[in-house]
């Protein structure tokens, strides 16, 4: 980052009202939250703390009357050093891999407090999820009673889980790059829901996510295809692609879309997010394989 944009930072960050003591007392109370991460602000407005949300970044789409009107920092991951200062005095409370770092580090040094969120997507990583930021914003109680519910959805999931035979293969494709499926792997969000809709994950051999070739996808034969529901991303344009058709998913066209933070974001709907990649399997997938 240039000098003259630190200066100009610094700058916006006086004018803000801002301490550049990062280690200066914060009142948690009453201090306007900027929420970076779809989970963590769905998870501060299911602690009725809506109203502590001065504004949010791109990932940050439900619940809707939460973020509706909300100034917007930018993708998490990009966030607007500049855009975050020009609030006046705030803290950020932003999950696990937000930044760039540089950012982060600029915003502490002007002296906004900045609390990272881990984002472990487990169903214990949602629940202490819930647990620091009920901490974070002074909603223990209210964090208590919302993991209590998402532990009653998880074991009630489990049960149905545990009654199923049939574990399908699924492809999950976050996006299409350069005309190539970019895939779930292994210690991926994806794989982790797919594992909880009690599916399994059709390809394996590497983390994250990675574009695949059309050899791979054949190889991987998946039953099925779920893809993140998003602009510019369909069914029919994945089933236009030979290798996806030539696959039982494709033979039998179950491939279908879901919404992307629900499934996820491992966020307070991540119970429901995972039944209803388990209907919607069982839907795609009634009747004898073609």
């Amino acid at each position: 980052m240039t000098r003259s944009l630190r200066l100009a930072i610094a700058l916006v960050a006086l004018l803000a009202g801002a301490t550049p003591d990062p280690a200066a007392a914060v009142d948690l109370a009453d201090t306007p939250i900027v929420s970076v991460g779809g989970a963590v602000t769905e998870i501060i407005a299911s602690l009725g703390a809506a109203d502590r949300i001065r504004a949010v970044d791109t990932t940050s789409t439900h619940p809707a009357a939460a973020v509706a009107g909300k100034p917007n920092v930018g993708y998490m991951r990009q966030l607007s050093a500049e855009g975050i200062l020009a609030l006046g005095p705030v803290r950020v409370i932003a999950v696990e891999g937000a930044g760039p770092p540089d950012v982060l580090k600029l915003l502490a040094e002007a002296g906004v407090r900045i609390d990272r969120v881990t984002d472990e997507p487990s169903p214990a990583g949602l629940l202490a999820k819930v647990r620091t930021i009920s901490a974070l914003v002074g909603r223990k109680a209210e964090g208590e009673a919302l993991a209590a519910e998402i532990e009653a959805g998880f074991a009630a999931l489990a049960q149905d889980r545990a009654t199923r035979t049939a574990h399908p293969r699924v492809l999950f494709v976050i996006a299409l790059q350069n005309g190539r499926p970019m895939a779930a792997g292994a210690k991926s969000a994806a794989a982790a829901m797919m594992g909880l809709a009690g599916a399994d994950n059709a390809v394996s051999g590497f983390d994250g996510y990675k574009p695949l070739s059309d050899e791979a996808i054949v190889a991987a034969a998946p039953d099925a295809v779920v893809f993140m529901d998003r602009p510019g991303l369909t069914a029919a344009d994945l089933l236009a692609l030979p290798a996806i058709a030539a696959t039982p998913a494709g033979r039998r066209h179950a491939v279908f879309g879901m919404d992307g933070l629900a499934l996820l974001g491992f966020g307070p709907r991540a119970p429901a997010a995972a039944r209803d990649l388990m209907a919607a399997l069982d839907r795609h997938l009634a009747g004898a394989p073609k």
